[in-house]
C-alpha cells in the first residue's frame, strides 16, 4: 500500500481507527481485532470464530470461489470483490489471443526463436467473425465492446438474458449450445460456481466449429482439462487460449505446453500497473458507505451465486 493510498483511507476512517498494513509479520498478530479486512489468505481464516470481530471483506480480486464463502454467511461477514478493475487488461489479452490466432503471430514467434524464415501458412481476419462471450459482466461487455470495432457479430450468454448494448444477441444458460454452434471464438469469462463447475466437457466442445478457439480466461474449474485436450488432438476445435487452469501453476507434464494451437499465459490477463489504484477505487467507495450506512455498497458478492 502507497503513502497516498494510507493516507486516502485515513480521510474517510472515524477517529481512533487503526490500519494495519504491511508485511505478514505486522499483521497477523492484529487478525483477531480486525473488523474490516482487505484482501485475504489462509492466516485469515483464523477471524472465522464465534469470538471475531470481522464484519467485511474486500477482496482485492475478483474470484471468490477459494474462499470460506459459507463461514462468511453463517457468520454475518459482508463480502465485496473488485470486480470491474479487470475489464481493460483481460479484454486487450482477448483481443490478443485472437488477433494472435488469426494472424498465426504465435507460430511467428516460434519460429522467430528458432531464426526461422517460414510461412505459416493460410491467414485470417477477425472482422465479419462471430464472438460469442460466455459470461457477459465487466470484461465480457468490454470484450464485445472491441468486437465490434472489429465489425464483428457478437453472441452474449448471461445468467439473466438481459440485454447488453454491445452483444447483438443475448442469451440465459439455455442458449449455451446455439452460442457455441454459432460462434468463430468462444470466450469464457465465468466465475467458477457450482453451476459452472466443468461446464465445457466432450459434449459442448463437440458443439463447436472446427475452425472455432476457445478462450478461457475465468477460472480454470469451469473447464475439463481432459475433454479439451482431446478436442485439440482430435481437430475437433482449431485451438485454445488460456489464461487459467484447473492446476495452477500448469505443471510442467502438462501436454498444453507442447501443442502448437494453444497460447498460454500465467493466470495474468488481469494485471496491469493501474491495477491497485482501480481496486482502491472501489474499496474507499465501500469503505465511504460502511460509515455512513453501516454497509458496502459496492460488489456486494450473493454468498447463494457465489460471484
Amino acid at each position: 500500500m502507497s503513502l497516498n493510498q494510507l493516507e486516502q483511507i485515513y480521510t474517510v476512517i472515524p477517529t481512533g481507527w487503526e490500519v494495519i498494513h504491511g508485511d505478514k509479520e505486522q499483521w497477523a498478530s492484529h487478525l483477531k481485532d480486525a473488523e474490516i479486512m482487505v484482501g485475504w489468505n489462509r492466516l485469515a481464516e483464523a477471524c472465522l470464530n464465534s469470538n471475531s470481530k470481522l464484519r467485511w471483506v474486500q477482496n482485492w480480486g475478483a474470484g471468490v470461489d477459494r474462499m470460506p464463502l459459507a463461514e462468511m454467511a453463517a457468520q454475518g461477514i459482508l463480502l465485496t470483490n473488485a470486480s470491474g478493475v479487470h475489464a481493460f487488461p483481460i479484454s486487450e489479452t482477448i483481443l490478443a489471443m485472437m488477433l494472435a490466432f488469426s494472424r498465426k503471430l504465435h507460430l511467428s514467434i516460434r519460429h522467430q526463436a528458432q531464426k526461422t524464415w517460414q510461412s505459416t501458412g493460410e491467414l485470417h481476419e477477425i472482422h465479419g467473425r462471430t464472438m460469442g462471450v460466455i459470461g457477459v459482466g465487466a470484461i465480457g461487455e468490454e470484450t464485445a465492446r472491441l468486437g465490434k470495432a472489429f465489425g464483428m457479430r457478437v453472441l452474449g450468454v448471461r445468467r439473466s438474458g438481459e440485454p447488453s448494448p454491445y452483444v447483438d444477441r443475448m442469451f440465459d444458460k439455455f442458449g449455451l449450445d446455439e452460442v457455441l454452434q454459432q460462434s468463430d471464438y468462444v470466450i469464457v469469462t465465468l466465475p467458477l460456481t457450482p453451476d459452472t463447475h466443468y461446464l465445457f466437457g466432450s459434449r459442448e466442445f463437440a458443439l463447436m466449429k472446427a475452425s472455432a478457439y476457445f478462450i478461457n480466461i475465468g477460472r480454470g474449474g469451469t473447464t475439463n482439462t481432459e475433454a479439451l485436450l482431446e478436442a485439440l488432438r482430435n481437430g475437433r476445435i482449431a485451438g485454445a487460449g488460456l489464461d487459467v487452469f484447473e492446476q495452477e501453476p500448469l505443471p510442467e507434464s502438462s501436454p498444453l505446453w507442447q501443442m502448437d494451437n494453444i497460447i498460454i499465459t500465467p493466470h495474468n490477463s488481469g494485471s496491469t500497473v493501474y491495477y491497485d489504484d482501480r481496486a482502491m477505487e472501489i474499496f474507499l467507495t465501500n469503505l465511504k458507505a460502511y460509515f455512513n450506512d453501516g454497509q458496502p455498497s459496492y460488489n456486494l458478492v450473493d454468498f447463494d451465486k457465489h460471484y
